[in-house]
């Protein structure tokens, strides 16, 4: 646990088993949760919301990952790096059969949150969306379901290094961020890209300050930006959000974390068509303080799955 959301007002306790992004086969049920559809030996997957309770606002209005119960893996509850893993039988999330665990462990928090985010950024088939961080673990999923998902023209934004795969997810276009000396220069070019109409939205999974100041001048008239990637460290307002500029081009920002179940259900069936597929490798629990580094060096790309053997119950 690096407890790297210091700033955020989520209390982990000493001695947290953390993880999310879980997938299991259920080995017991507990009471009255027969009544349920998870069966015994049914694969099945544990999400960053890890329970809802179904009755409280945000659940009655389709945001049941934003649940006033509020139960994260990891954080609230003991998480899924861990042979073994309790999980109300409500609320986990079965798994295609056509999908395999590894591929699918990734879509339980990143793929939800990227489909979620671009759920909500206004854009329609044909509109041309960035993808600010496209070949973090969000930006790879995002870029794949934005353009093979939802047929909008993706222009992706990241480190030089992570050209090749950004195009491979689909990405129309790609600006390596550490070439523009200024947020115009880089604006200027994506009006360039877009016969100078700016992009109908821009989704910034990368979470740092800067992306969220270089998005809004990325935007065309009445265009989205989408929140989703959390800066660390001390709080910052979003640059160059001045109310005279929003309401005179008509802008938006909005803000967008994990997803419904309804959502996890949807983008897991996307990936199971293969419209979607998680850029992963595969490692050892005894090797995840090396992964955290790789994170915090912003090396990684794609997701790394922590696999544990999976077994039927008979």
């Amino acid at each position: 646990m690096t407890n790297g959301w210091h700033s955020l007002p989520f209390p982990v306790p000493s001695g947290q088993i953390g993880g999310h992004e879980g997938v299991g086969i259920v080995q017991k049920l507990g009471p009255g949760s027969e009544i349920g559809t998870v069966k015994l030996g049914d694969r099945v997957g544990i999400k960053w919301a890890a329970a809802m309770c179904g009755t409280c606002m945000p659940c009655r209005n389709g945001f049941d990952g934003h649940c006033t119960m509020f139960k994260v893996s990891g954080y609230f509850t003991p998480g899924t790096f861990a042979q073994y893993a309790l999980a109300p039988a409500n609320y986990v999330t079965s798994i295609p059969e056509k999908l395999g665990s590894a591929d699918a462990a990734p879509l339980l928090c990143a793929g939800l949150t990227s489909y979620s985010a671009l759920r909500k950024c206004g854009a329609n088939s044909g509109d041309w969306v960035v993808i600010s961080g496209a070949g973090g673990g969000l930006g790879h999923l995002a870029v794949q379901i934005g353009a093979r998902g939802m047929a909008y023209r993706i222009i992706g934004l990241d480190h030089g290094s992570k050209e090749a795969l950004v195009k491979d997810c689909g990405a129309e276009h790609f600006l390596d961020i550490t070439k523009f000396s200024s947020s115009e220069d880089l604006a200027k070019e994506i009006q360039k890209l877009t016969d100078g109409q700016g992009a109908a939205s821009v989704v910034v999974c990368a979470g740092v300050n800067a992306a969220y100041a270089q998005g809004l001048g990325m935007l065309a008239f009445g265009g989205t930006m989408v929140c989703v990637g959390i800066p660390d460290g001390e709080r910052k307002e979003i640059g160059n959000a001045f109310p005279a500029n929003l309401v005179g081009s008509q802008k938006r920002i909005v803000g967008s974390s994990i997803g419904s179940q309804r959502e996890a259900i949807e983008i897991l069936a996307m990936a199971a068509r293969g419209v979607v597929r998680t850029h992963y490798r595969l490692d050892k629990l005894e090797n995840l303080t090396e992964v955290f580094q790789e994170m915090e060096e912003n090396k990684m790309e794609g997701r790394v799955w922590v696999c544990f053997a999976l077994k039927r119950r008979d």
